[in-house]
């Protein structure tokens, strides 16, 4: 299997987002030659806010048979290495925590569909589900890479560049008036960065590598096996373990700009969840000592994870053709940023 997923081809394809059928059927004449053209039917896939992605299987073929294409949004190659993820992929499949990589394309990549559904704000707070999304994720944050014995998280730089690309002036006018009403300026976000990054710079949480996006539509739960599986590993990276609990905490109150954030999980689900995480994680029952260090971690690294997304949602509305309304997400994440400053230790000495 490894030296097979090390041989991924690559197709020279550009997918065009407006016509992604027949960009798709392009890629499946390199994959999937047997398949009959005309039997192929597509599905748009609409939960992802930065790609598109469509489902490609012959008619009357099992659900398991369905290959996802999956099309890089306009400009991602300024937020994301392709090429990194790419081995992330190809890492993770090795270890069986990422499905089968088919192919790369231009602008995008092709993988094996894992049958099931995607958390939302219900099944994400089942303890039986989120119990089994703990210890996934523990076994991701056990990986080792070869070569990086020891690893920088990726947290301030790529904030730091991210940074540097949300634009002065927005093209749009109208996106432009809402960011100088609602959003504050690039000089303010950049010395919320500063404190907050020295606020964390003593943190003792492991750097280990980590998914840093796990949302909601990237859980997928597939019942028949009654196992989760994690998909999109755009960001996947070397990170502090607490920063990747805590976006993963953030994301418990919805997907897209319908979030509620009184869905924001309460210590006694966190607790629960971290307890079966770090008994996966150390292989023995953690000391309660340990859960409640890593639960005050991640709520104190929440915070990183909304100004980031708030900083990533700033670029995407520059240049995302997707239809999303990103500057309401920036405006969203970044409140949310604020209610949770007001309220940590580390800016005001309250519990």
């Amino acid at each position: 299997m490894g030296d097979v997923q090390k041989r991924v081809p690559h197709v020279r394809v550009v997918v065009d987002e407006n016509d992604v059928e027949r960009g798709a059927m392009r890629i499946l004449e390199q994959i999937r030659p047997r398949w009959e053209k005309d039997s192929v039917e597509f599905k748009l896939l609409t939960d992802g806010i930065t790609n598109k992605l469509v489902g490609c299987r012959p008619a009357e073929a099992e659900e398991s048979e369905t290959v996802l294409v999956r099309i890089y949004g306009n400009k991602t190659d300024l937020l994301i290495d392709r090429k990194a993820e790419t081995r992330n992929f190809i890492l993770l499949n090795k270890v069986d925590l990422a499905p089968d990589l088919y192919a790369t394309f231009d602008n995008g990549l092709a993988y094996r569909f894992i049958p099931g559904n995607t958390l939302d704000q219900e099944t994400v707070r089942d303890p039986h589900i989120y119990r089994l999304v703990a210890k996934r994720m523990a076994k991701l944050h056990k990986v080792k890479v070869k070569g990086e014995e020891h690893p920088q998280p990726f947290l301030w730089d790529k904030m730091s560049s991210f940074l540097e690309l949300v634009p002065d002036v927005f093209s749009d006018s109208k996106k432009n008036e809402r960011y100088r009403e609602c959003i504050m300026s690039k000089a303010q976000i950049e010395g919320e960065l500063r404190e907050l990054r020295n606020a964390l710079k003593n943190s003792d949480s492991p750097v280990v590598f980590a998914h840093n996006d796990l949302l909601l539509g990237n859980v997928i739960y597939t019942q028949s096996e009654d196992s989760v599986t994690f998909i999109d590993f755009e960001y996947a990276a070397f990170s502090y373990q607490a920063y990747d609990i805590g976006n993963h905490f953030a994301e418990f109150v919805g997907i897209g700009t319908d979030l509620d954030y009184s869905l924001y999980p309460d210590k006694e689900l966190q607790t629960d969840w971290i307890r079966t995480y770090l008994a996966e994680y150390h292989g023995r029952e953690p000391k309660e000592e340990e859960v409640e260090k890593l639960y005050v971690q991640a709520n104190q690294f929440v915070l990183a994870a909304h100004l980031f997304w708030g900083i990533w949602a700033l670029i995407q509305a520059e240049h995302s053709y997707i239809d999303f309304d990103y500057m309401e997400y920036a405006d969203l994440r970044l409140r949310e940023y604020f209610a949770k400053k007001s309220v940590c230790a580390l800016f005001n000495g309250s519990s």
